[in-house]
């Protein structure tokens, strides 16, 4: 074991990785004990999406070098960081309503839909829906507007796909990155032929699998988030404006890699 630092040195730890900095970032507007939990979890939450979105990306470029076993590796590691983040759902909703009340007013105008990394995150996998995204966070964060301009995930994945000699449409594979992802029959006969030699072609399976999980837990975020909203607020309006829990159920209908799911109805 390590010896502790002499009185005199440098802390080592805290200077590493800045944890002075980090407890310093913490301002409750209220006297309110909760209101700090709040600001914790959602801070938490934040670098969880940071740390999924750089396990993404690692897959998106191994995809582009044609080692799918690494990809796959890498959204394995998305996928556990799911789990965290899904959890995280349960220190939020361990917090009283009354208490949430006493400093729900001091948010103002701020929401948790505001998240740029959140957004960001989404469009890398594939959910490029810019009508959720003001223009004023398009511009404030630079990352967004990138990303809106090189190949998400799903992409990269079906010009593998292609490559790999399955027969993706043309159309998506030369598409505008920017442009919305629309289902496409062809995809989804592709994943039906991947499915039912499930042997013949091992590599596209297991991405698919590790696809399908990674989107399955994004779902299951989605849907635990509407459970707490609805136990927190009920029907009342989301402190963004938003119409809270209903805008939420409507939010639930998305899919990451759509012709994944559909597929299982034909299959």
């Amino acid at each position: 074991m390590n010896e502790p630092n002499e009185p005199n040195e440098p802390n080592e730890y805290v200077g590493y990785a800045r944890m002075d900095a980090l407890h310093s970032l913490q301002e409750p507007r209220t006297e309110s004990p909760f209101e700090m939990s709040f600001i914790l979890i959602s801070q938490v939450k934040e670098l969880l999406f940071r740390m999924v979105h750089l396990e993404v990306d690692q897959a998106r470029a191994r995809l582009r070098e044609d080692c799918p076993a690494a990809a796959c590796r890498a959204l394995s590691r998305a996928v556990r960081h799911q789990r965290v983040l899904i959890g995280c759902w349960e220190s939020m909703n361990a917090m009283p309503v009354d208490e949430f009340l006493v400093f729900r007013d001091t948010l103002g105008q701020a929401s948790g839909t505001q998240s740029f990394m959140y957004r960001l995150l989404e469009f890398t996998l594939g959910n490029r829906d810019t009508a959720m995204v003001r223009s004023a966070d398009l511009d404030a964060f630079p990352q967004l507007r990138a990303e809106l301009d090189r190949p998400s995930l799903y992409d990269e994945v079906l010009r593998f796909l292609a490559r790999s000699g399955f027969p993706v449409p043309e159309h998506l594979r030369t598409r505008e990155p920017a442009s919305r992802y629309e289902p496409d029959e062809g995809v989804e006969k592709v994943w039906l032929a991947v499915y039912r030699d499930p042997d013949g072609h091992r590599a596209a399976y297991d991405l698919a699998e590790q696809l399908l999980e990674m989107a399955y837990r994004f779902s299951h975020w989605r849907a635990t988030h509407l459970l707490v909203v609805e136990r927190m607020l009920g029907g009342k309006r989301g402190s963004g404006g938003s119409d809270g829990a209903a805008w939420l159920r409507t939010v639930n209908e998305h899919r990451f890699f759509p012709e994944l799911w559909t597929m299982r109805s034909v299959l």
